[in-house]
């Protein structure tokens, strides 16, 4: 059969998009290990995990059973607002770098939030209203989740209480506006406003913050006000089940002009997008279907699954959430201000640990500097200004891509472009007047992450 020509951009009509999220975790014969109580030690119950999260996201929280889960009709019809997204062939991007390796990537960046954090963020807030509950809190790092939620409780009618980790806050004001825009509310964490924030000020006067310090803000507000719960961008494997629409949605545009992926390439920070991209090729190598080759792309100064460990650890800096056993620095690990806000989080999704664990996906860092001529060289043929953390996954394709160009392989890689940089400008500008450094933490710095990690056999 004569191969259909490709185009530019593979658009699915609407009654292609995805009806059911699909659950990785179904297919995984090793499983991701159970949330714990931090009192107790045992595994944390529906009804433990209810007075932090919404009931139907605890549910799908819990499921290891079901391999797909129905998408309700209000979230399919929100999503039409800007789904399908477009699985993009990067011709020009391949003829710029001479390279026989075809190159695909699913843009996600195509909403007013400019990320794929909006998959689940609406999601998370039709259970939430479904509930009965008047709002919802949360953290957000370089800004594009909590943009996500409050788009997505406006359209609900809910209250939105967003803790912005305190360097993404003062480097990315814009994004700020338009969580304001949507009538959310944000606070630079750590704060003043929660015991927890003020603890941690105490410990670390001057801190920039992290992911970690805000999850603990937004969770303390969620379980003492009353009517609230706490949602959350990445990390929980509820979220990588709603992520899951990237990866479908690819999968079903790439066979239907006969494409198969050789490697599939995403950024990696809590884990929400790159295990979104994945998940449906992930299930074929589980179920021996297909082979494919994963690659994680991380942060040299946030490396957790490079350099983490993989333990029990907190999955907040005030130790208050549940306990995670992920690839982790460690709750207290603060990472240094780089420019890619979204990807400073200490640990990584379990499900997406347990697969590292057992050898199905592979892991690299990449220091800051290098993400940004990437960035650089992707915009200006590609026309698209990426943002930072999806400008990782660009720096591995294209170093990939160059490998092909040296050995002749005419690979074909998918990476995933999760939003948009319009509003990292700041980081732009560092990068522009050689203000940039490239920061990569010693075994000293991460040795202090390392030492509050909790002792549990």
């Amino acid at each position: 059969m004569k191969q259909k020509e490709i185009p530019y951009k593979i658009y699915l009509e609407e009654s292609e998009m995805p009806k059911e999220w699909y659950n990785v975790r179904a297919d995984m014969k090793n499983k991701p290990a159970p949330l714990l109580n931090p009192q107790t030690l045992q595994p944390m119950t529906a009804e433990e995990l209810g007075a932090v999260f919404c009931d139907e996201l605890v549910a799908q929280e819990l499921n290891e059973t079901d391999p797909y889960i129905a998408i309700p009709e209000e979230i399919r019809s929100f999503y039409k607002m800007y789904r399908p997204s477009p699985l993009v062939r990067a011709y020009c991007l391949e003829e710029k770098l001479d390279t026989p390796a075809k190159i695909y990537y699913k843009f996600e960046g195509n909403n007013t939030s400019g990320s794929h954090k909006l998959n689940s963020a609406i999601a998370q807030a039709y259970y939430a209203k479904k509930q009965g509950l008047k709002g919802v809190t949360t953290e957000t790092g370089a800004g594009q989740w909590g943009t996500a939620l409050s788009m997505a409780c406006s359209y609900f009618d809910l209250d939105c209480k967003v803790y912005m980790v305190k360097v993404s806050y003062e480097q990315k004001p814009f994004r700020r506006e338009v969580m304001r825009t949507y009538g959310a509310s944000v606070t630079p964490s750590p704060s003043e406003t929660t015991e927890i924030g003020r603890q941690i000020l105490k410990e670390f006067p001057g801190t920039t913050g992290s992911l970690g310090c805000a999850i603990s803000e937004a969770v303390e507000t969620a379980t003492t006000t009353e009517g609230y719960r706490y949602v959350l961008g990445s990390v929980l494997n509820q979220v990588l089940l709603h992520q899951s629409v990237i990866g479908l949605e690819s999968k079903i545009a790439m066979d239907k002009y006969g494409i198969k992926p050789d490697m599939i390439i995403g950024c990696a920070g809590g884990g929400s997008n790159l295990g979104g991209l994945i998940a449906p090729f992930m299930g074929e190598k589980l179920r021996g279907e297909a082979d494919y080759e994963f690659i994680a792309v991380e942060p040299a100064s946030c490396p957790s699954l490079t350099r983490g460990r993989y333990v029990y650890d907190f999955c907040d800096t005030g130790k208050v959430c549940p306990l995670a056993k992920m690839y982790t620095l460690g709750s207290g690990f603060i990472p240094s201000a780089n420019h890619a806000g979204g990807l400073r989080y200490h640990g990584m999704n379990p499900a997406l640990s347990q697969m590292y664990e057992d050898g199905l996906l592979e892991a690299r860092s990449v220091e800051q500097t290098s993400v940004f001529e990437a960035a650089e060289q992707f915009a200006r043929v590609e026309g698209i200004l990426p943002a930072p953390e999806s400008s990782h996954a660009i720096r591995a394709a294209i170093d990939e891509a160059l490998k092909c160009k040296e050995t002749g392989e005419e690979k074909t890689i998918l990476f995933g472009l999760t939003g948009t940089g319009y509003f990292d400008m700041v980081a732009y500008e560092k990068f522009h007047n050689g203000e940039m450094s490239d920061y990569i933490p010693t075994e000293e710095d991460l040795a202090k992450g390392f030492a509050g990690i909790p002792k549990i056999v």
